[in-house]
């Protein structure tokens, strides 16, 4: 009788740990779900850099530089996003290119993008797995 009991206690702590674990898990997924996304590369305007399929995450926010790899709303239709290089950077716009210019729209068509319109930077490739890694 008291080993049913003993038992019973364990599996109670064991199912509040559960819990506790499973409730801090959804915390951090919420967390980094408003700091990164993820995005999935169309069109081949970044090739060699990103090919169409290729998948990345994105860390959310305006803290990026010339070089970085941007996901940024389409000035044209800004429900579309794109993924360009940043090239240069005043306090309120970025010009964005392609890696590809012959198969890019990007800065030279629309201009410089205000930077509100900038999503965030690309940080790593996760898909495919050969190819994964830092950008």
């Amino acid at each position: 009788m008291e080993s049913i009991r003993i038992k019973d206690r364990i599996l109670a702590k064991a199912e509040l740990l559960l819990a506790l674990l499973l409730s801090l898990l959804v915390g951090l997924l919420g967390t980094l779900g408003r700091v990164y996304m993820r995005y999935e590369v169309e069109g081949d305007s970044m090739l060699p850099t990103l090919a169409p399929g290729d998948r990345v995450l994105v860390r959310k926010g305006k803290r990026f530089r010339a070089g970085d790899i941007v996901v940024v709303k389409d000035p044209r239709d800004t429900s579309r996003l794109l993924s360009k290089r940043v090239e240069g950077l005043s306090d309120i716009e970025a010009f964005v290119l392609g890696d590809n210019p012959n198969s890019s729209t990007d800065s030279r068509h629309f201009g410089p993008v205000p930077l509100d319109l900038i999503v965030g930077t690309v940080k790593m490739r996760y898909y495919p797995l050969d190819g994964s890694g830092t950008l």
